[in-house]
């Protein structure tokens, strides 16, 4: 049964003859009414999914319609900005969105807790801070994210056209869903999860006071709602790629711990390196023993970022002021800079985020 409500978009004209082959020839749109007869002042036509009606003297402004196809190249002859008789600018973009790779803009950061604004409310009512205030000219996103009064989370199947991301569960627990993965995922305090490019999920429930770490490249990406797709959907293939990556579940209980790469410390790897390719890497430190004191180095990776998760310590870097971190802090340390972990509490406990995951640390 066909839908007895239509709607339509109002365009004005100067001169209705002149628009007809436009948005039927150049456009590909269809015809569906036009009068008066005798000297036609209004047209409607439809496609690509909306309906324009064009009029005579119409007081609206001529708008602006954006087209979106997988083929760009193919339509309107490759042209990708027109401006049709009647003023209306029409745009050809993708219909698929596309990962934009950002170039970091490096800078030495440090974000403290004690220093932040209110929590900023966000999607389905999460409370969001933001722990790389510049998001290096846009190359990443790293947000705190809490939900006061757990319970049941009003969410719904989605996906991010991303080039990374990791929620990582911070305090409380959260269960998720995602595809391909079976039945709910429960990520406990100190656990993990990749989510690959386009993997469809949703977060189901969240226990009262839930906090998250989570971290997407680049800062700013598209979140597709997917109507159509049901969750749980299964096992898929265990080894299955997303855009060469793979879903990384990092549980915490039972992990491995090894020599860090700074000496006087520990880490647990996640396998996010080995998921992503190389992309990432993500480890959680520890402090050996009591206030030890890290040599001084340098690394070279794109983007390095490090949050705070328990306990304290000081933060040498040249040309800075040393600065004191507590839990719930967070810094960014660029290429290349001298810095020096000192006066390490012994609960002391990081996240690290480093894109490439395969950088290497120079000790000095």
């Amino acid at each position: 049964m066909t839908d007895p409500i239509q709607a339509e978009f109002l365009l004005p004209t100067d001169e209705l003859r002149d628009d007809l082959p436009f948005y039927t020839k150049t456009l590909g749109m269809r015809l569906e009414n036009i009068f008066p007869a005798d000297d036609p002042s209004v047209a409607s036509f439809s496609g690509h999914g909306i309906r324009v009606r064009i009029e005579k003297g119409a007081q609206t402004a001529p708008g602006h319609i954006r087209i979106l196809t997988d083929d760009p190249d193919s339509f309107a002859d490759g042209t990708r900005d027109l401006t049709a008789p009647n003023g209306t600018r029409i745009t050809i973009v993708p219909r698929t969105p596309q990962v934009e790779h950002i170039t970091p803009t490096h800078e030495f950061a440090v974000r403290r807790l004690a220093d932040e604004a209110p929590w900023v409310i966000g999607r389905a009512g999460m409370h969001y801070r933001d722990l790389i205030p510049s998001r290096l000219g846009g190359s990443i996103i790293a947000s705190h994210i809490r939900i006061p009064d757990g319970g049941p989370v009003p969410d719904m199947v989605h996906y991010h056209t991303v080039g990374f991301q990791l929620i990582f569960c911070y305090r409380g627990w959260v269960d998720v869903l995602y595809e391909d993965q079976g039945d709910m995922i429960r990520l406990h305090a100190g656990d993990c999860v990749t989510q690959p490019p386009g993997i469809r999920h949703r977060v189901v429930e969240a226990s009262p006071n839930i906090e998250v770490i989570e971290i997407g490249v680049p800062a700013e990406h598209v979140t597709t709602i997917d109507h159509d797709f049901t969750l749980p959907n299964g096992i898929g293939d265990p080894a299955r790629e997303w855009d060469g990556q793979t879903f990384v579940h990092h549980v915490k209980d039972g992990a491995t711990w090894a020599p860090f790469r700074l000496p006087g410390f520990r880490a647990r790897d996640t396998g996010i390196s080995d998921g992503t390719k190389g992309v990432a890497g993500i480890q959680v430190v520890r402090a050996v023993g009591a206030a030890p004191q890290s040599q001084r180095s340098r690394h070279d990776a794109d983007i390095h970022f490090t949050f705070v998760m328990e306990g304290s310590m000081t933060l040498h870097a040249e040309g800075q002021d040393d600065r004191d971190l507590q839990a719930g802090d967070a810094f960014v340390i660029p290429p290349g800079m001298v810095t020096q972990y000192r006066d390490a509490s012994e609960d002391l406990e990081l996240l690290e985020v480093a894109l490439r995951g395969d950088f290497a640390t120079t000790l000095l």
